[in-house]
């Protein structure tokens, strides 16, 4: 193939409408049928020489293996994503893409993210949460990742929560990283949108190692009072795990929340073990207005599981979120990746995410209550159909 062939097939997919999955309807959002990003949508000239004198078998000189998990924002009017890629060599970077459209032709810029170096252990970076803060700038927080050298297991790892600003996703300035005195390492870490009492908010996940959250219990809430050095002393809890739940293994958090006249209304994850391994579903919980870390509505289950192809990837049985878009219009755009592979788009918007939030049932805790709830469910609505 010419590197003229595989411009033009990169086109073609770029330009390729997307449009609504009918076959999975719940009233709550809609799938949409094509991935927005996917390892297809890198630039040919981020992988290929395209000079016949240098790479004659039109070779990838240098491949990506995934394009997923990705922060999410409006910016300048375009549905903005800087999602996580990663190459063939299993090192993962950020790249900016962007589109007129939520659901379709996203076009990465024309070079990745260029964080500044330093941190010299530092050896991976992945799944930034991008918040519009109410000082004025953009702010990333992400997952630093470094060997961890008191083991001599090649896998074992050290996992920190990166800080970067910027006003432009061009010039980022890189912070210290997060702090928090009681946690010895910290995953998927949030910035909330607004000071709260005064001071910068972080929604956390505390850990006692790299995969494992130990003796941490489910998403913590810490103040800070300067966000060039972040240290936070307590973390209070939020959405907790609980056992037999979506959020048995683990759970953190995922978009950045999303303010309704009720509450804030967060998107997170939660992992639960199955014989297939770990299961990564979306859930939705919500917050009080004056209270950020007070949980005032948590609707039982899931609110997105993998299906069908989304189930096979890098690591299968996985969907996850870092990034939603609620645009002015009251749509909500959730950006989920499948099985660690590619970005898929549900949409919906704020009076129905918040009539799900809040008007879910919980989830009682035990099959006998569960069924009695159905029961009572389904009486109710017999009752009304037989009228």
């Amino acid at each position: 193939m010419t590197y003229d062939e595989l411009t033009e097939r990169y086109e073609a997919l770029i330009s390729r409408p997307n449009r609504v999955n009918a076959d999975r309807y719940n009233g709550i959002y809609e799938r949409w049928e094509n991935p927005v990003l996917t390892r297809e949508h890198i630039p040919p000239f981020w992988i290929y020489d395209p000079n016949p004198e240098t790479n004659p078998h039109m070779m990838q000189r240098l491949g990506v293996n995934a394009v997923f998990n990705s922060g999410a924002l409006l910016l300048n009017g375009k549905y903005t994503l800087v999602a996580r890629v990663e190459g063939c060599d299993r090192k993962s970077f950020f790249a900016v893409a962007q589109s007129d459209s939520p659901t379709e032709g996203f076009r990465f810029w024309d070079e990745p993210v260029i964080l500044p170096d330093t941190c010299p252990d530092e050896t991976n970076v992945y799944d930034m949460r991008l918040t519009q803060h109410e000082d004025g700038w953009i702010y990333g927080v992400f997952c630093s990742e470094s060997k961890d050298a008191s083991s001599k297991d090649l896998s074992a790892a050290v996992a920190a929560a990166g800080i970067v600003r910027t006003k432009d996703l061009k010039k980022w300035e890189r912070l210290p990283n997060l702090k928090t005195l009681r946690s010895p390492q910290q995953r998927n870490v949030l910035l909330h949108p607004e000071f709260v009492n005064g001071k910068y908010a972080f929604y956390t996940r505390p850990m006692d190692d790299f995969i494992d959250t130990g003796s941490g219990g489910g998403i913590g809430f810490g103040l800070c009072d300067d966000i060039e050095n972040a240290v936070i002393d307590e973390e209070k809890m939020t959405s907790l795990r609980k056992y037999h739940t979506v959020t048995e293994i683990k759970n953190g958090a995922g978009a950045v929340p999303i303010k309704t006249e009720k509450g804030w209304i967060h998107i997170a994850h939660g992992v639960r073990n199955t014989a297939a391994g770990l299961r990564y579903v979306v859930y939705a919980f919500a917050t009080a207005l004056d209270d950020p870390s007070r949980v005032i509505a948590e609707p039982g289950g899931f609110l997105i599981a993998p299906y069908g192809g989304e189930r096979v990837g890098d690591v299968s049985n996985v969907v996850f979120t870092n990034g939603a878009i609620a645009a002015p219009d009251g749509k909500v755009y959730i950006y989920y990746a499948s099985s660690d592979t590619r970005l898929h788009v549900a949409s919906t918007d704020t009076d129905r995410l918040t009539d799900y939030v809040f008007n879910t049932p919980r989830d009682p805790g035990r099959s006998a209550d569960c069924v009695r709830q159905r029961a009572e469910f389904i009486r109710k609505n017999l009752e009304y159909l037989n009228k």
